[in-house]
């Protein structure tokens, strides 16, 4: 009978009785060599640490410990008993044993148990059992089929496999997984940059995208295909092709990854992520507010990460004609192709009411459809027309739509958020029309 079906929430801390019972289950076990599976030993640590030093120095299975309690006179062990002396639970290693595992990873691996490992320790002298019978016990009572873990746990499988042999449980199938490196070689860590669930998503990386890269380390599915859904992998993922060699973690591919899921989202999915970061940055008054789809629908495919939004609308929300003018060779050239009087037929049209409702929620639809009447009525088209107007209502050559901008310029004057408002752009362009 095993616990897997039970809904309740495991805690090793709450388990103690359960490791007891199966250490004094190993303790009256007889094994085939006629003595207990397992046995008490008295030695303390200072002992032990002073045998390790001695078997090392004489060669005798060198970085094991050989208790003096393994084969000790039963009297003797009987009286330490009665004494009520302390003592350590240790697994006898069976002489002449070989372990055998088919890792699905990494294929046969096997061990020479006595030559491998020492009689370890199953619960310390307090009482407290050691990690790996906790683990080899839960296994079993769980009823684990499948143990999928990194490679540093490959040497535990020894312990665990015995342990499992003796209490008379089936071993499960194991898989070891080789480690995540960082691009320097050496294994990851804090120095390669975030590595904690909550760092990457301050940093705006999407769950769907970190599940798609983390899988893709180690595993794919026979193809060039890079960008799965969460379905997809969970569809495609066999762990017969998890692959044996370190993977190196690369944020650049990373970003790639996120960037590829942020614009395959819809506006209403990629806005709902956007809006606590729009909130933060106080670029919204709410994440409910409508600026977020479309702050969303603009930048979709312009961002790698959640966090490239701020950017994107603060400069949506600015407005500085001046500057562009100064700084830029590309904006300042457009005054040699009368960009004033590009300026003065859109202050007019605005004035005549002919510029769409910038507050109106289908503004962007309106707005295409406004540059391209616009542009038969001053005789321009392609970039004639495009980027002289993009440069007089944005404020600069390059960006994302320019109805998006004007549209989240709309809704931020009415939730009373800082920006360059339409009104006082036309203002300026009238000034810079006349000067």
């Amino acid at each position: 009978e095993t616990e897997k079906e039970k809904e309740f929430p495991f805690r090793q801390s709450e388990r103690g009785d359960i490791y007891v019972e199966m250490a004094k289950k190993l303790m009256d076990k007889v094994g085939p060599d006629g003595k207990s599976i397992a046995y008490p030993c008295f030695s303390k640590q200072e002992e032990v640490d002073a045998l390790k030093a001695a078997s090392e120095t004489t060669g005798e299975f060198q970085g094991t410990f050989v208790s003096p309690w393994r084969d000790a006179p039963e009297e003797e062990v009987k009286a330490k008993l009665a004494a009520g002396e302390t003592y350590a639970v240790r697994f006898r290693v069976p002489k002449g044993k070989r372990v055998a595992i088919n890792d699905i990873v990494r294929g046969p691996v096997s061990w020479d148990a006595e030559a491998t490992i020492g009689d370890f320790v199953l619960l310390r002298s307090t009482g407290v059992p050691v990690y790996n019978f906790c683990v080899a016990v839960d296994d079993a009572l769980m009823g684990i089929s499948h143990v999928i873990r990194a490679e540093e746990h490959l040497t535990n499988t020894l312990r665990q496999g015995l342990i499992l042999e003796a209490l008379g449980f089936e071993m499960p199938m194991y898989a070891h997984c080789s480690l995540i490196l960082g691009e320097d070689g050496s294994k990851l860590s804090k120095r390669h940059g975030a590595t904690s669930v909550a760092q990457f998503a301050e940093e705006g990386f999407v769950p769907s995208a970190m599940i798609n890269y983390l899988v893709g380390l180690g595993w794919n599915d026979g193809t060039e295909k890079e960008v799965y859904t969460i379905q997809e992998i969970i569809d495609a993922f066999t762990v017969e092709r998890v692959q044996k060699s370190p993977s190196v973690f690369d944020m650049a591919k990373l970003r790639w990854i996120n960037a590829q899921h942020l614009h395959n989202m819809t506006d209403a999915e990629l806005g709902a992520l956007l809006s606590p970061f729009l909130v933060k940055a106080g670029l919204c008054k709410s994440e409910s507010s409508p600026l977020v789809e479309v702050a969303a629908h603009m930048s979709k495919q312009k961002m790698e990460l959640l966090v490239d939004v701020i950017p994107l609308v603060e400069a949506a929300l600015a407005w500085d004609l001046t500057a562009s003018l100064e700084s830029d060779a590309a904006a300042a050239k457009l005054l040699a192709d009368d960009l004033k009087g590009m300026a003065k037929a859109v202050v007019e049209a605005h004035a005549a009411g002919e510029f769409p409702d910038a507050t109106a929620a289908d503004f962007v639809d309106k707005y295409g459809a406004w540059v391209k009447e616009f542009g038969k009525k001053i005789g321009k088209k392609g970039k004639q027309l495009m980027q002289p107007l993009r440069l007089l209502l944005s404020g600069v050559m390059s960006g994302p739509d320019v109805g998006c901008q004007l549209r989240l310029v709309a809704i931020a004057e009415q939730e009373g958020t800082p920006c360059v408002s339409i009104a006082q752009r036309m203002a300026a362009l009238k000034a810079f029309a006349e000067s």
